[in-house]
């Protein structure tokens, strides 16, 4: 970025917002600006940025666009307003100042080219005078001083005409005042309560949105969920929304009304003119500027609960892909299914596909005992260690056939793990899928997908567009441009921190890494092929459309396990091997000693090796490399273990006490995988003994966790757990009525506050009605489970 005031200014503004100094901004938005890439920046130019981590840098990233943009848009409206001959000084100098597009927009308003207004034709027929007039001196009787400005020629007809003409022109000056509309906007983002009511007639087809018929809730505190659920309402037309001046309205509109009033230095003296001008302002407020206001608070709230509804899904989704790998062991995959099958999947220890089958041990054809002939075969050729198997429809009862065959073959100690299949549908008719399987059924590719994903949940979720992998709130509702290019930046993040074998890859794992586009690493998959596997980083400089410029960037990432560089093995990257040869030299070892050598790393001393270019976060960052190369980040791999006879929502019993695994999590809860084929919630309130504001700080998607199972309703499919296993069955937290408006295959998102609560934390006061959250029943439905 080129060091001028405008740019200094921007990297400014950022440092303030992550932070950091202004230095480290400009530092960081010069390296974007020269195409590295935030995982490349966060890891390897730490001496460059002064150690900023990956989550600054992405809100800079984020931010550096959102200031280029008001930039832009200054620009453009300063050239408008001075081609219209109308910037002055002081107006250049508020358009400078503007440090958001809403004020900016507000100043502009004004001067924008519009449609004819009843202002603007009253302008042209000579009223301005008039309003003018009546506001220097109120002394005026509006009737008789607006009896010399009617002519007919002109379309004034007569005096109502005029002083209804003047009347146009004061409100729109009032609501185009850029200082009078940021002073009631912040007063109205503070105090307002947005309203919903149901639709008159839409009772009975909106009877979702039940709970919202008649809500109210203050805007600046209403949680990002429920707002979002208000505004599906109104999409779909159940629901009216409207944003009141506080909670007494009326008492709102005659502050707002009384605000226009002082600022125009109208007021009650029973001069003439007065209730004529009063009126005026409050038509003003009530008819143009609340309006304008009203859309443009809606539209900044929804903007942010947008933002908090994404950050909740890429968390969801990054602990989805981070989650802990099985490694290279033979895992056998089943798709279950009732009536079409289950579909069977072996892949060897390298994910490659080795057998696949289908079986019918369900309903209608009841083959149980064929079926565990078949597993049982297929095991015993394959040399099976682990059965994965989908969460989906018949999942227990696939479950149970599993059982059946770790019995029939105890010498191979088999182990069976049901996995989520979010997603597996999506690879399966994928191009990825078609490319990867060109001659096995749809149908099957999902078993593959299931088997992998326990090997390496990050490889194979990696093929799935992030969006279908099932762990967002709203997801539909959020702006998808922005949701994508979130939850893109996740993966990339992921990617990165584990690192990526280059001679095992998928040309779609190759692809999140750091500087590799599609092509370039669909390319690298090509050479492989066709050359074997490569033997030193270096020699990806070979690849098609790969240079020095996309090596930087990528070779850090990349891994080469048994190659011809020691190094290349590890997240060392390639232009700091020459600290590791000096590091050798110093003990006069060769770098094979080094590495790995845990105990002689630790007693090394960074600041014995740095140099100009390699600072002491770099030294540390590769030392820390050589003591344990090429480690994993991710946690160690296991496995929950559903209760058996416990398959089905009937089976369970208040004060069950059952393992499962967290599902995905919301602002207001988790959501937990018991085996039943309906996810129950623990609500927000009953995941600590301590209070919880974010439901993350507890709990991730992935986790295996202890529940009690406090109420069952069978009937609406619905489940109250709590991880607090004193809790008493019955009393199940968090009630919530609100209905479900929600995204087929992801959570609703009913609030979780708003209900008394104990002076000790969540824990909802004594007297709150025992019910189930109905989310977790929406939840399941949406899923098809």
């Amino acid at each position: 970025m080129t060091e001028t005031p405008l740019a200094r200014r921007i990297a400014a503004t950022i440092a303030e917002e992550i932070g950091a100094q202004p230095a480290q901004a400009v530092a960081a938005i010069a390296l974007l600006d020269e195409g590295a890439t935030v995982p490349f920046i966060a890891r390897y130019r730490k001496e460059v940025t002064g150690g900023l981590d990956d989550t600054q840098l992405r809100t800079l990233e984020t931010r550096l666009v959102y200031l280029r943009e008001l930039e832009d848009r200054r620009a453009a409206i300063l050239s408008s307003i001075e081609e219209q001959g109308k910037l002055s000084d002081a107006l250049r100098a508020d358009i400078g100042a503007a440090d958001s597009k809403a004020r900016l927009e507000d100043l502009y308003l004004p001067y924008k080219q519009k449609r004819r207004t009843r202002a603007q034709i009253a302008r042209e027929a000579g009223l301005e005078p008039l309003a003018d007039g009546l506001l220097a001196d109120p002394a005026h009787v509006p009737e008789t001083f607006a009896a010399g400005f009617v002519d007919a020629d002109k379309g004034v007809a007569d005096v109502k005409a005029a002083l209804e003409g003047a009347r146009a022109i004061l409100m729109e000056r009032w609501g185009e005042d850029a200082a009078l509309l940021g002073e009631l906007r912040d007063w109205l983002e503070a105090t307002g309560v947005i309203r919903a009511r149901v639709v008159e007639g839409k009772e009975a087809a909106g009877e979702k949105f039940r709970d919202y018929f008649d809500h109210a809730e203050p805007l600046a505190r209403i949680p990002s969920h429920r707002l979002l659920a208000l505004m599906r309402g109104r999409r779909e037309e159940f629901l009216t929304l409207d944003l009141e001046p506080g909670s007494d309205p009326e008492q709102g509109n005659a502050y707002a009304e009384a605000r226009i009033a002082r600022h125009a230095g109208i007021a009650a003296q029973s001069r003439p003119a007065d209730a004529w001008l009063l009126n005026a302002c409050r038509l003003a407020w009530r008819a143009k500027i609340h309006l304008h206001l009203m859309i443009d608070l809606f539209g900044k709230a929804r903007e942010k609960a947008e933002g908090e509804a994404i950050a909740v899904f890429g968390d969801n989704l990054e602990d989805l892909l981070l989650a802990a790998p099985a490694g290279p062991k033979v895992v056998l995959g089943l798709d279950p299914g009732i009536r079409t099958g289950c579909k069977v999947a072996v892949v060897d220890a390298t994910g490659k596909l080795v057998a696949t089958e289908t079986i019918y041990p369900h309903e209608p054809r009841r083959q149980w005992d064929q079926s565990l002939q078949t597993l049982r075969m297929l095991c015993i050729a394959h040399g099976v260690q682990l059965i994965a198997i989908g969460n989906g429809t018949a999942s227990r009862e696939t479950d149970r056939l599993a059982g059946d065959l770790l019995k029939l073959l105890p010498q191979q100690a088999i182990q069976k793990i049901v996995v989520s299949e979010a997603g597996a549908s999506v690879y399966s008719a994928s191009e990825t899928a078609a490319r990867e399987f060109p001659g096995l059924d749809v149908s099957l590719r999902g078993a593959v997908s299931i088997a992998r994903r326990l090997q390496d949940p990050l490889a194979e979720l990696v093929k799935i567009e992030p969006k279908a992998i099932g762990v967002g709130q709203y997801q539909h509702d959020v702006d998808q441009y922005r949701l994508a290019r979130a939850l893109d930046a996740r993966v990339e993040d992921c990617v990165n921190a584990v690192g990526v074998h280059v001679n095992t890859a998928s040309g779609a794992l190759l692809s999140r890494v750091a500087g590799l586009s599609p092509s370039v690493a669909e390319n690298i998959v090509l050479h492989r092929d066709a050359n074997g596997p490569f033997r030193r980083r270096r020699d990806l400089l070979k690849v098609p459309r790969l240079g020095e410029k996309t090596f930087e960037q990528c070779a850090g990432f990349l891994r080469i396990a048994d190659g011809d560089e020691p190094l290349d093995a590890s997240s060392v990257h390639p232009e700091a091997y020459p600290v590791v040869e000096r590091i050798a030299r110093a003990s006069g070892r060769d770098v094979r000693q080094v590495i790995g050598d845990g105990a002689f790393v630790r007693a090394l001393k960074a600041d014995q090796f740095t140099d100009e270019r390699f600072g002491l976060p770099t030294v540390r960052d590769i030392l820390r490399e050589l003591e344990k190369p090429g480690r994993d980040p991710r946690p160690e791999f296991k496995a929950a273990r559903f209760a058996d006879g416990v398959e089905e929502i009937k089976d369970l019993e208040p004060g069950m006490v059952l393992e499962g695994v967290v599902s995905n999590v919301a602002a207001f809860g988790a959501f937990v995988d018991i085996g039943v084929h309906q996810d129950g919630l623990v609500h927000i309130s009953a995941l600590s003994d301590r209070f919880v504001k974010d439901p993350r700080d507890v709990v991730k998607a992935g986790d295996i966790v202890k529940v009690k199972v406090l109420e069952v309703d069978v009937p609406r499919k619905r489940i109250a757990l709590t991880c607090r296993l004193d809790d008493v069955p019955g009393d199940a937290p968090g009630r919530d009525t609100r209905p479900p408006a929600r995204d087929a295959g992801r959570p609703s998102t009913r609030p979780h506050d708003g209900r008394p609560r104990s002076p000790s934390g969540n824990r909802p006061a004594t007297g709150a009605p025992p019910a189930n959250n109905a989310l977790a029943d929406a939840f399941a439905r949406a899923r098809g489970r």
